[in-house]
């Protein structure tokens, strides 16, 4: 059985002899080496915690393309200067300018999770 490493050692950080090892066959271990025994409600609840605090950092690198999107990501900052200029001179300083939409399509296709 493949136990999840990540979520153990985070739901076992605080304690008093936090867990410092895992083998899969044989379970969890102190630093002195002491088994410990493993509660799963309180691996899923960190492994829910880490799965949250994943998808809050997925959608900023998914705006800038450092997540593999290419799609729909931020325009480089001159680019983004050069659109708000234009956008100054067509006098389109509303959401219906270019820069405006231009960001407003990357947050679309990439919401903060909730």
């Amino acid at each position: 059985m493949a136990l999840d490493h990540e979520a153990i050692y985070e739901a076992y950080k605080s304690e008093a002899k936090p867990v410092v090892s895992i083998d899969d066959g044989a379970g969890a271990f102190d630093a002195d080496g002491n088994s410990i025994t493993l509660d799963q409600s309180k691996i899923d609840a960190a492994r829910t915690s880490l799965n949250t605090a994943a998808a809050a950092i997925l959608y900023k690198t998914q705006r800038t393309g450092a997540a593999g999107t290419t799609d729909t990501i931020y325009a480089s900052v001159g680019d983004q200067l050069d659109m708000l200029y234009a956008d100054m001179l067509a006098g389109k300083l509303d959401t219906t300018g270019t820069w405006a939409t231009h960001i407003k399509a990357v947050k679309d296709a990439n919401p903060k999770p909730s």
